[in-house]
């Protein structure tokens, strides 16, 4: 499971950070929402912890943004902006979670996970569909419903096709398809 951490107290985004990757999440940091948005955008994450108030861009416009956009991914707002009317704010933009701070990190572990069971359907599933395609996420082959045939797609095929499936329905812009091409790379580079 892939979390985005948008928290500009570089502490507090460290000891979030640390818990969840000891909890076997692959977990990005962003201090500033403006490079935080970029992410969410051009990136496939399952559950995005958002602070309210962040350099550039703020945590709710994030948010606002991200749903206009179609973004999936849960979405627990993280902050210091305790008030009724922020909470209502963050749930109406389309927060999953709203947790004040100071907070406890076990109480965070708790919440993350109860959020990613809510789509355990999917994740039991384990196919994305779009069309004739169907991809199945464990085994990375691509089956052609029509056909009957299936392949196993590698690894910049997969989290390409994974990308391009999950935004199916949407126009996306060569500079998000290539994005997202440079982030493979990456990807495939820390590995080798």
């Amino acid at each position: 499971m892939r979390i985005l951490i948008i928290e500009d107290e570089f502490k507090i985004a460290d000891v979030i950070a640390s818990r969840l990757k000891k909890e076997q999440f692959v977990v990005d940091v962003f201090t500033d929402g403006e490079e935080g948005l970029d992410n969410a955008l051009t990136n496939i994450y399952d559950l995005i912890i958002l602070d309210v108030m962040l350099p550039k861009v703020n945590g709710f416009e994030i948010l606002e943004e991200i749903r206009k956009e179609k973004v999936e991914s849960k979405v627990i707002m993280l902050t210091a902006k305790s008030m009724l009317e922020d909470k209502l704010v963050g749930f109406n933009y389309g927060a999953n979670d709203y947790l004040t701070k100071p907070f406890h990190i076990d109480e965070l572990v708790a919440r993350v996970n109860a959020q990613l069971r809510t789509n355990n359907a999917q994740i039991a599933n384990a196919y994305l569909e779009a069309g004739d395609l169907k991809l199945n996420i464990k085994t990375a082959f691509l089956l052609c419903k029509t056909t009957n045939e299936s392949i196993e797609v590698m690894c910049k095929e997969f989290l390409l096709l994974e990308f391009l499936i999950k935004n199916v329905n949407q126009v996306l812009s060569k500079e998000q398809i290539y994005d997202k091409v440079c982030i493979i790379r990456k990807i495939i580079l820390q590995y080798k």
